[in-house]
């Protein structure tokens, strides 16, 4: 029926269907891998499970924004691009820590649960890919994901070199990495996000000039 709503409508359940399997998977993910990470001493997986958190906060802020106007996307995506960033800067506090220390990482830890969280961002990016070009707080959402898997894949590469080289270095050097992309991703959504919300304002005052054909707004 033409006007009902019905399409708005149907794109919001599956942006929440989509979102709320992201969120359960990433939340599950940072428990294992934090945990893991302390227990096996590796920064690059403590890195990964804070990469993993920053995305179930991300996914439970663009819940909240699903079925909300562009502006309110446009405001959940950019809260995220924050969240990011802070998180980023406690992964940088955590590679101090490790260069300061002296305790080797547990290799074989991060090479398993690496392919563990590997699997689960390659689910999400399989949910989340039919998403990526839509509204803007699904777009973070896939950058998000996509980030996650490099981040895996370092981790792994990571565990390898620390127990072929036999040092700590491979793994700090790939949670630098993890940071590095934490950043960019957050850069990538913080400026989508305000060119959206600058948009949204452009249209809304060439709306309201048009209303009223006030001298003013030439």
């Amino acid at each position: 029926m033409s006007g009902c709503g019905c399409e708005v409508e149907l794109k919001d359940a599956k942006q929440k269907h989509v979102l709320y399997w992201l969120l359960g998977i990433n939340g599950v993910m940072f428990f294992v891998e934090i945990s893991t990470g302390l227990y096996a001493n590796s920064t690059a997986l403590i890195a990964d499970s804070l990469d993993m958190l920053a995305d179930a906060i991300v996914y439970g802020i663009a819940l909240y924004a699903v079925s909300k106007t562009l502006k309110h996307k446009a405001n959940a995506a950019l809260i995220s691009g924050y969240f990011q960033l802070t998180l980023g800067l406690m992964i940088i506090f955590d590679i101090a820590r490790r260069i300061l220390g002296e305790d080797e990482p547990h290799s074989w830890f991060m090479i398993g649960f690496g392919f563990v969280a590997l699997i689960a961002n390659v689910i999400c990016l399989t949910l989340i890919k039919k998403h990526n070009n839509g509204e803007v707080h699904m777009r973070a959402s896939w950058i998000f994901s996509a980030n996650d898997v490099i981040a895996n894949l370092g981790v792994i590469a990571a565990g390898i070199l620390v127990m072929a080289l036999d040092s700590r270095w491979p793994d700090i050097v790939i949670g630098s990495v993890i940071a590095t992309l934490i950043f960019r991703g957050a850069y990538l959504i913080i400026i989508d996000a305000k060119r959206e919300l600058s948009n949204i304002e452009s249209k809304s005052e060439s709306s309201r000039c048009s209303g009223n054909k006030s001298k003013s707004c030439s």
